[in-house]
């Protein structure tokens, strides 16, 4: 999809008429669900006509120009793709990211990155490299063989500014694709010379066919891409499999087999709790069908924070094969494809999925795809809008006609491993009946006495180079602005043999990037595994699916202990999606939570409530004096 296509010359023309901007708001409605911001339009309007005039002067009339060209499998778009033949008359794609700079911070501690005013955005090289590798990975094939370049275009820039932006690129892969600001892109000493500093004098208008070969061409990760993929993952030690694990492994790759013999849609659902394993397993069979001929498969899960780290591990060369599934399915899923759902109990079920019929995007998405291989633990669903049910889904395999598997994972590799552990945190966040005094030997278990003594906990392992962090309910406000500095919001006040206490800090970061100006704060996608997250309070959100050393947890009133059972207060939450629902709704999203927090340290956790019959109740039961 684009905006506009037509050669420079027809451009030129067009955006000479008035209403060629607002035609293009329109446009791009329809294209993509919602209207374009202000700020873009803005950028359209500085930008276009600043390109074309450019393009002109550099003698380049007859090449073909796209506006926001997408790039489906990762939801980006190019400002604007330039068309033309090389001498041995293939096609080749110049991209061309535009920037209306004419300041910018850079930092040598972060290259990659670049601020401007209050945004961190990526160098605008390395924006543009990205796009040249998916236009050869995803585009360019066997049978319709394709050449891409890149150019960054800053109309506004002056020379200072383009000079500390090359600096860093020529360190790196980004050098491969130039910086052009003011200064160089006047048709000086010939306009040969400016299409030279674009990167495309040497081409020839192509023709109407290769055109709309292009234009319609299938987005599709190439085999070289999916065999670096599978190499790449098998070779990170970060997704090595031990016991059970591969034996799953096993099993669903030979239900996927079985599925496509028998040429129907096929739904596969892996359950396990906390720590089983399903995220490995599932990269893991990403290796596996990346290195199957005529692969097109695809990794998804709802949860943004997972497939950053997942993206960060394997890298972002395949970052189309990695993607966040929220409210639309990824583009070029088709009948070939095989689909790993992880997280599969995040998946939004808008409005309800306690009423009314199966979620339709993810229906849509189970249509779509050859095999759908979806890993599932009932227990972690902890909002009304989000989750399925190993019944629901057997339920619609078999109103659609879907073949159907299921294979359930036993062994825990978190919580050292700790079967006692697990099977006692299932039992303590039951509804009723009381749950068994700790006495495991191999998890280390107690109940923090107070706020103070279970940070100090948690510093005594960051001190000594172990991952630990600290999460709550969601019990507190969350006013904070998006950046750092961040507000202590996080407050519990007690009482001491010392007198009154107050114990603050901040909830995590609300900002997908760190800052420039506060380096030890890390990004929300990262606070789990980032320097200084142990500094910031993580919420459910942030947490689940991540795993560190030694975990603390912070109980807010939400849920506490009342004789024999669990009560909901959800008055108690600052929770927006929860804190309406009624007590009896609530009781089970409010155990799921804490029991996903409680279980997210592979060495060691601690308790702790801020209602002191819960507290007390934990204390007991843990039967440690001395956290």
């Amino acid at each position: 999809m684009h905006l506009y296509g037509g050669t420079v010359a027809e451009a030129a023309r067009d955006l000479g008429d008035e209403a060629f901007i607002a035609a293009a708001e329109r446009r791009f409605t329809k294209l993509f669900g919602a209207a374009p911001s202000t700020q873009e339009v803005h950028s359209w309007r500085r930008s276009w006509p600043a390109l074309v005039a450019i393009l002109r002067s550099a003698g380049l009339n007859d090449l073909y120009l796209l506006f926001e060209y997408s790039l489906p499998a990762t939801g980006e778009r190019i400002d604007a793709l330039l068309l033309g033949k090389n001498a041995d008359k293939s096609l080749c794609a110049v991209a061309i990211e535009l920037k209306q700079w004419t300041r910018a911070q850079l930092s040598p501690a972060r290259p990659g990155m670049v601020r401007i005013a209050e945004r961190i955005v990526q160098h605008p090289a390395r924006q543009v490299g990205g796009y040249v590798h998916y236009l050869q990975q995803w585009v360019s094939r066997a049978d319709f063989p394709l050449t891409a370049r890149g150019t960054v275009v800053l109309h506004d820039a002056p020379a200072d500014l383009v000079a500390a932006l090359r600096a860093p690129a020529a360190r790196g892969p980004a050098a491969a694709y130039p910086i052009l600001g003011r200064d160089d892109l006047t048709p000086q000493p010939s306009p040969h010379d400016l299409a030279q500093r674009l990167g495309c004098a040497d081409l020839s208008p192509a023709g109407r066919d290769d055109i709309e070969r292009f234009l319609h061409a299938e987005h599709r990760p190439s085999p070289a891409l999916l065999e670096r993929a599978g190499e790449v993952i098998e070779g990170r030690d970060a997704f090595t499999l031990i016991g059970d694990q591969d034996l799953a492994r096993q099993e669903v790759l030979h239900a996927v087999d079985a599925a496509r013999e028998r040429g129907t849609k096929s739904i596969i659902v892996v359950t396990g709790g906390p720590g089983t394993g399903k995220t490995v397993i599932a990269c893991r069979l990403l290796g596996d069908l990346c290195r199957q001929p005529h692969g097109n498969p695809r990794l998804l899960s709802p949860s943004g924070t997972l497939t950053r780290q997942l993206r960060r591990t394997v890298g972002e060369d395949f970052r189309g094969l990695i993607a966040t599934f929220l409210d639309k399915i990824p583009a070029h899923i088709t009948g070939d494809s095989v689909v790993l759902l992880d997280e599969a109990h995040r998946a939004r079920t808008y409005p309800d999925h306690q009423q009314g019929t199966f979620p339709l995007i993810l229906g849509k998405l189970l249509q779509r795809a050859a095999v759908t291989v979806l890993f599932l633990d009932e227990r972690q669903i902890v909002r009304p809008t989000e989750g399925l049910t190993l019944h629901q889904l057997q339920q619609h395999a078999q109103h659609a006609g879907f073949s159907f598997a299921h294979i359930d994972l036993v062994s825990q590799f978190r919580c050292n491993g700790s079967r006692a552990y697990q099977q006692w945190i299932d039992h303590l966040f039951r509804p009723e009946g009381t749950a068994p005094a700790w006495k495991g030997n191999d998890y280390d278990l107690a109940a923090a006495p107070d706020p103070e003594q279970l940070q100090h906990w948690i510093h005594q392992h960051i001190r000594a180079g172990r991952t630990a962090r600290v999460t709550a309910g969601f019990c507190w406000p969350w006013d904070s602005p998006p950046t750092p500095p961040l507000l202590p919001e996080v407050a519990i006040s007690w009482d001491s043999p010392q007198g009154p206490r107050t114990w603050a800090r901040p909830w995590n970061s609300r900002a997908d990037e760190p800052t420039f100006d506060h380096p030890d704060v890390p990004a929300r996608p990262f606070w789990a595994t980032d320097t200084g997250g142990h500094d910031q309070v993580g919420c459910i959100y942030t947490a689940q699916g991540m795993e560190y050393a030694y975990n603390a947890v912070i109980m807010g009133e939400d849920l506490v202990r009342r004789g024999e059972q669990w009560i909901a207060r959800p008055e108690k939450s600052h929770d927006t999606q929860l804190r309406h629902l009624p007590p009896h709704r609530y009781l089970q999203y409010a155990l799921n939570t804490y029991r996903v927090l409680a279980t997210r340290g592979t060495k060691g956790t601690r308790l702790y409530s801020t209602d002191a019959t819960t507290q007390d109740y934990l204390h007991t039961l843990t039967s440690l004096h001395d956290a």
